[in-house]
């Protein structure tokens, strides 16, 4: 009944900060991972770090803007499609971290040597569908690793927004 309580009388300002704090203490865990131990990210997880990126900037605009019954849900819909591209790409990652190893792609080049030979359609193309180094289980968490966790989060994310868009004004 308290959380209740409190989930009624805190204004969506602060719901919106909490989903800011959110993404900033899991990009802030993602840069940790990869600089400090030195897990570099696969082309899934610099995707899912891109929409994280969208999905905290739109929760910080929120945020600062406040918006009124209509802007909720704008921004709720908004929050909500990122959230799931989110879910799309964590779960395309997943498969690949599941598939038997005879079935997992080759790796491809790198980002930065795509991104300077390549056209972006087709960097795009080899981004969303992924490459053998996206199979590669890293650092793991209570079982999970990061796109489990990843779509987790894209899930929790989304159903916040929606949670934020659907109440009753104060």
């Amino acid at each position: 009944m308290k959380i209740y309580n409190l989930w009624r009388t805190l204004s969506n300002r602060w719901l919106y900060l909490a989903g800011t704090l959110v993404i900033a203490g899991v990009f802030g865990t993602a840069l940790y991972l990869q600089y400090v131990l030195h897990q570099e990210p696969c082309p899934l997880c610099m995707i899912q770090r891109v929409i994280f990126i969208a999905m905290l900037v739109l929760f910080a605009i929120a945020t600062l803007h406040n918006p009124k019954r209509s802007g909720t849900k704008v921004y709720g819909a908004l929050i909500v499609l990122l959230a799931v591209s989110g879910v799309s790409t964590a779960s395309r990652h997943i498969w690949l971290q599941h598939l038997p190893k005879d079935q997992v792609p080759a790796c491809g080049p790198g980002l930065e040597y795509m991104l300077g030979n390549f056209p972006m359609a087709e960097v795009w193309q080899e981004l969303m569908h992924g490459s053998g180094e996206c199979a590669a289980k890293g650092w793991t968490f209570l079982g999970l690793g990061i796109p489990e966790w990843s779509l987790f989060l894209y899930v929790l994310l989304g159903a916040w927004a929606v949670m934020i868009a659907r109440r009753k004004p104060i």
